[in-house]
């Protein structure tokens, strides 16, 4: 007797629901053979549309990809500052309690730009923000605003699972969603070490954990650091050997911008318990996405 097929409704069009839609794809007849998904052409602010979808298809699961980052960056969320709300946290919190009411698992994609080296996590130090400390970077709204919102999921504890991401990047290089992308195409860069979140890695995490419901907060993303200058050292080395960049300060960096950027190293150590000797250091998963982009172009 076939299994009956569970639904995951995702949430979002974006850079990183398109990776997992993909996936749901590749291994719709492996891994995902009892999963159907189906995007939602919901808005997350939309109520009543999405009880309404919920009732009609009844999803085991739901996964919001949706939110405003920003583009082509995060200053435009300084200069649009109510539309954030209304997606980051009204409509993030409104998806939420549906879920919750309706208890329907669900897991929420959100950011992990919340801290800045201090002197208990300095550069290098391989010493990570874990996922119960406290934020202490506040120097977008973006930030601000995702700090928030987190705060806000806590109470709904019961039913999501919800992951930090930093710096998402694959083998598309030239995605425009991609840092990659964004790096070549700045005149100075600033060279900070930080997390990343390869999703060629961590994608497969995202739907697995999901399928078993797991639920709390995860920081997603690789273990280690890397700096801008070595990714893209390993863009010269896999693709263009004549591209040139340009290091500039911090400190010059924030005069041309709306607002500061963070650079944090976030520990994985609770990702990694779960998944012990599967989730490759980021340097490791870095030069490998590069040699994977060079084979298929």
């Amino acid at each position: 007797m076939e299994n009956k097929k569970e639904l995951i409704i995702i949430f979002g069009k974006g850079y990183i629901s398109n990776k997992l839609i993909n996936l749901l794809k590749s291994e719709k007849d492996t891994t995902f053979k009892n999963i159907e998904y189906h995007v939602s052409n919901n808005r997350i602010e939309n109520r009543e549309s999405i009880i309404k979808e919920f009732d009609e298809l009844k999803p085991s699961y739901v996964i919001n990809c949706a939110g405003k980052q920003g583009t082509p960056n995060v200053d435009w969320c300084e200069d649009n500052q109510q539309e954030v709300i209304r997606s980051n946290i009204i409509g993030t919190l409104n998806l939420i309690d549906i879920c919750y009411l309706k208890n329907i698992h669900i897991t929420n994609l959100t950011s992990g730009c919340l801290y800045y080296y201090n002197d208990e996590h300095p550069k290098f130090s391989n010493i990570g923000f874990k996922e119960y400390e406290k934020s202490n970077y506040f120097g977008s709204f973006y930030s601000r605003n995702r700090y928030l919102g987190e705060q806000l999921t806590y109470p709904y504890d019961s039913n999501t699972l919800s992951f930090r991401i930093r710096l998402p990047i694959c083998d598309e290089i030239y995605n425009p969603r991609n840092i990659v992308f964004k790096l070549i195409g700045y005149e100075k860069v600033i060279n900070e070490p930080n997390s990343w979140t390869v999703l060629n890695d961590l994608c497969p995490i995202i739907l697995d954990m999901t399928i078993k419901k797991y639920k709390g907060f995860y920081n997603l993303v690789n273990p280690g650091v890397i700096t801008h200058n070595e990714v893209l050292d390993l863009y010269i080395k896999y693709i263009d050997p004549n591209f040139k960049y340009q290091n500039f300060t911090v400190e010059e960096q924030r005069k041309i911008l709306n607002c500061d950027r963070s650079n944090n190293q976030l520990d994985c150590s609770k990702l990694e318990s779960i998944y012990p000797n599967k989730i490759p250091n980021v340097k490791v998963s870095m030069e490998q996405l590069f040699k994977n982009f060079k084979q298929n172009n």
